[in-house]
């Protein structure tokens, strides 16, 4: 897939400002894709949109298929008479700068569980039609939840027998036992559908375009693994007996990252043709334009690490389904609209699977100044067909990296001095508004698209980091706060997404003045 020359922004919806203690889906989005459009933009970049499991990560999900209920927007649910405006009053708070995951949870399952009541789910026409074309993954995910619920949240490995092993009679008699819990689940996933159909189409009306994530893995406590445990290396108990992570690496040199996931039983998947992950990726891509493939050398080899054993400091080198995966997810989507993230240890075997289907890699400015004039990171040395960011989600801000003191990393101050001053030889300046000379950066290369996280375009410090890999707890909680954005930080950002030719749409007066201004300031 070929992309235009353009540039976006990476926000978790989580991250908006709104009053109900987290980002959602409601009119904060609105006023977030205002600003997209107002400043050229033809990206926003979210991370992974299910409901989050362990430590609150989006990439510990319940459910590859289902959206998360923490999106879901009581306003939205007022104006579609789910929810009368007083009834959503009490779970209003004031604005905050860190998502409470605990407290938003418990506010928001009163309301919704409020609205189900409040339903006549028997003259919904519109649910009844969403239940039917989704039933693929609806029916296990809604029986999944409500025996989530009914033992206390515990891990469906530590359920009855009956249920871990999926035991028709046992799932029949939980079906008739659980019949209004599995219902409620099912209304919550058709508001969350319908809610996100609404910002799909405000994106299509500015013209702005969305870049999902999508995890190579799945959480073992989730309702893909328990319903198919025939794909996961799983024991007789739904246990893993191999799980996912990397050999030790930059952001953990010393005993790498043990992320716990079960890995796959390829050869099942590879004997229905892929079946399942095709399936994945299309409901993914039925909710964005572009994809972000996490881990895309896991698909090459991915890093085996025994069950028992505490850190990935142990583990091997498996070869992963490759070219054959990849060609039958080509031919079932008629395309591959995916971006390889290829960070970390990356061969030429990775970077042959990248190239030979076409895939844009990323490169992370970050990376590029510790590492002498040969760097594959720095701008000069970049293809047209990648993706720059100046950091990801598991980076942190671009300020807090370049204020960053010896201990945080690996590196000594030395090393740390030497980096920087890389960077500043490279920009040709002292350092100051290092966030603003990485965003220029980014957007003067070569490289077709660039991505900028919202923290550096506001030029926040580490404090606004949103995960820091190898660490459980503590993260996915920054948002915004209400009118952080300033008009200069805006029109900096529009004056280089012009002058850098990324702009989507129609230009405004006012840059096009600046730039006739400009013009005739040139001549003789």
């Amino acid at each position: 897939m070929r992309l235009t020359r353009a540039v976006g922004i990476l926000l978790h919806p989580t991250s908006l400002p709104g009053p109900f203690g987290i980002g959602d889906l409601g009119p904060e989005v609105e006023r977030f894709l205002d600003f997209l459009s107002e400043t050229g933009q033809h990206w926003w970049q979210v991370l992974p949109l299910g409901p989050t499991g362990a430590g609150n990560s989006p990439y510990q999900s319940h459910s590859s298929f289902a959206g998360s209920p923490l999106l879901i927007s009581p306003e939205r649910m007022v104006e579609q008479g789910f929810l009368r405006s007083e009834q959503v009053e009490s779970a209003k708070t004031t604005a905050t700068a860190k998502v409470d995951y605990s407290a938003v949870s418990e506010a928001k399952d009163v309301l919704f569980r409020l609205a189900f009541q409040q339903t006549d789910m028997d003259n919904l026409p519109d649910f009844h039609v969403f239940e039917h074309t989704q039933a693929s993954w609806l029916e296990d995910f809604a029986l999944y939840m409500a025996l989530k619920h009914e033992h206390g949240g515990a891990a469906w490995s530590d359920w009855e027998p009956g249920l871990v092993i999926r035991q028709p009679e046992a799932l029949e008699s939980a079906r008739e036992r659980l019949a209004d819990e599995i219902l409620y689940h099912k209304f919550i996933q058709f508001l969350f559908t319908r809610q996100w159909s609404q910002v799909r189409d405000s994106c299509r009306r500015r013209g702005i375009q969305l870049i999902g994530d999508l995890p190579i893995y799945v959480a073992g406590d989730s309702a893909d693994v328990w319903a198919r445990r025939d794909l996961f290396e799983l024991d007789d108990l739904g246990r893993p007996t191999v799980v996912a992570g990397v050999p030790p690496d930059l952001f953990s040199p010393e005993f790498g990252q043990r992320w716990g996931n079960p890995l796959y039983h390829w050869d099942a998947h590879r004997s229905e043709g892929y079946a399942w992950w095709i399936s994945r990726l299309k409901a993914t891509l039925d909710r964005v334009d572009l994809l972000r493939l996490d881990h895309f050398r896991g698909f090459e080899a991915y890093w085996e690490i025994p069950a028992s054993c505490p850190t990935a400091a142990v583990g091997r080198w498996v070869p992963g389904p490759g070219a054959e995966f990849l060609e039958a997810a080509r031919t079932a989507l008629g395309g591959l609209p995916l971006i390889a993230e290829d960070l970390g240890i990356i061969t030429p075997e990775v970077e042959a699977l990248r190239d030979n289907f076409g895939l844009p890699g990323m490169k992370i400015l970050q990376f590029a100044f510790g590492s002498g004039t040969d760097s594959a990171f720095l701008p000069h040395r970049y293809i047209p067909h990648c993706v720059v960011y100046t950091g990801t989600h598991d980076n942190d801000t671009t300020i807090g990296w370049y204020t960053m003191q010896p201990g945080t990393t690996n590196q000594s101050a030395e090393q740390i001095e030497a980096e920087h001053a890389y960077l500043r030889r490279y920009v040709g300046g002292s350092g100051e508004e290092v966030h603003w000379a990485m965003n220029r950066l980014a957007l003067a290369s070569v490289a077709d698209t660039s991505i900028l996280p919202m923290q550096d375009v506001l030029g926040l410090d580490g404090s606004s980091r949103m995960n820091t890999p190898g660490e459980a707890t503590g993260h996915w909680e920054w948002r915004l706060l209400p009118d952080q954005i300033d008009q200069d930080e805006r029109d900096r950002l529009a004056d280089m997404t012009y002058a850098y030719s990324r702009w989507n749409g129609a230009v405004p007066e006012r840059i096009l003045r600046y730039e006739s201004d400009r013009e005739a300031n040139l001549k003789p």
